[in-house]
């Protein structure tokens, strides 16, 4: 799971990505240069947690996520269509979080002369759509000159054209693509063209201290935080960190939520593995297969898949061990087919 950071300069999105990674790059503006920081952080759970402290493993692993920090996108980057080096960056990304500027300061100027997030927001969607229109418009011009050329696969021109003009609708209605639904061959079809209003996006609205959320007009999922507030949180030990949220009245640290958000975003679920080596977090797709988990675990588990052995988490830790959810009949044999649910401990019989 990749998540990539963007914003217009002087929004703080190098302070909302230290907060979140804990990290202490430097927050200066990039001045427009392409500039990628990037950090894998672990996933908090309690629940792996408390499974850990259950079967006390010589080794506990969390899920992990990727945050971008991603500098070079702003107003008036696509008009020309978004450099390569820069495109291929957004393009690599499985949604993307805006910071947008909701605070005020003199020392620091906003780029386009005053403190709007509306605009922000809007400016910034409007930068992912053009970069698409000027794509597909490009897509279409090199489809008429196949086939007008001749020798090409006319099924398969005729066949992505209608794909194309599809979105050369939706994208000159001023929509986003993330709204449209593809079938299984489309998808494949785009998968390499790099399409950005295709990417979901979760704005993130950077207060000032003690500022309050603006209301906005927009159909992406927000949370409203104190990244600066939040990157000083994380530069401290846990125990005083513990101490500064409870004076400041935050209930927890913008990483927790943001990861959690980030997961709502993507469609992700956590699942288990258990035992005395090792107690490890996993993430897939919500609705995955119990043998599409296999395979996040090893491609060998997905192609010998037999049977997975399934427990929920809130039945084994109430029942305190493996034993005892087998002896009340928690334990349970599922087929290939079983969409695995958030939490669930699962281990894989497989023969290969």
């Amino acid at each position: 799971m990749k998540l990539g950071i963007i914003g217009l300069p002087q929004s703080g999105k190098n302070t909302l990505f230290n907060a979140l990674t804990r990290g202490n790059t430097p927050t200066t503006a990039s001045a427009g240069r392409i500039e990628v920081h990037q950090s894998v952080v672990d996933v908090p759970d309690p629940r792996v947690d408390r499974l850990s402290g259950m079967f006390k493993p010589k080794k506990t692993i969390y899920a992990k996520v990727t945050y971008a920090d991603i500098a070079g996108l702003e107003a008036g980057s696509a008009k020309s269509g978004i450099s390569g080096q820069l495109l291929n960056q957004l393009a690599q990304m499985d949604g993307f979080i805006h910071v947008v500027r909701c605070f005020a300061d003199d020392n620091v100027p906003h780029p386009s002369g005053s403190v709007n997030p509306q605009r922000d927001v809007e400016s910034m969607e409007s930068e992912l759509l053009l970069n698409d229109l000027i794509a597909v418009e490009r897509k279409l011009e090199r489809l008429i000159e196949e086939r007008k050329k001749g020798g090409t696969d006319k099924t398969l021109n005729a066949r992505q054209t209608e794909l194309f003009e599809r979105l050369h609708k939706t994208l000159s209605e001023n929509k986003p693509l993330r709204g449209m639904d593809f079938n299984a061959e489309e998808l494949k079809e785009l998968a390499s063209f790099g399409l950005l209003s295709r990417k979901p996006i979760l704005i993130a609205l950077n207060l000032g201290e003690g500022g309050a959320a603006p209301g906005l007009t927009v159909e992406h999922a927000s949370v409203a935080l104190q990244g600066k507030l939040e990157m000083e949180i994380a530069q401290l030990s846990p125990e005083d960190a513990v101490v500064f949220m409870q004076e400041y009245g935050i209930e927890e640290p913008s990483l927790n939520r943001m990861i959690r958000l980030s997961y709502d975003l993507l469609q992700q679920q956590s699942f288990f593995t258990v035992g005395e080596d090792e107690v490890r977090a996993w993430t897939v797709q919500r609705g995955a297969s119990a043998q599409e988990a296999a395979g996040a675990i090893h491609t060998d588990l997905q192609k010998g898949f037999i049977r997975a052995e399934v427990v929920a988490y809130d039945d084994l830790t109430s029942l305190g061990s493996m034993n005892e959810a087998k002896a009340k009949g928690k334990l349970r044999l599922e087929g290939k087919e079983y969409p695995v649910k958030d939490g669930d401990i699962v281990h894989i019989r497989f023969n290969i």
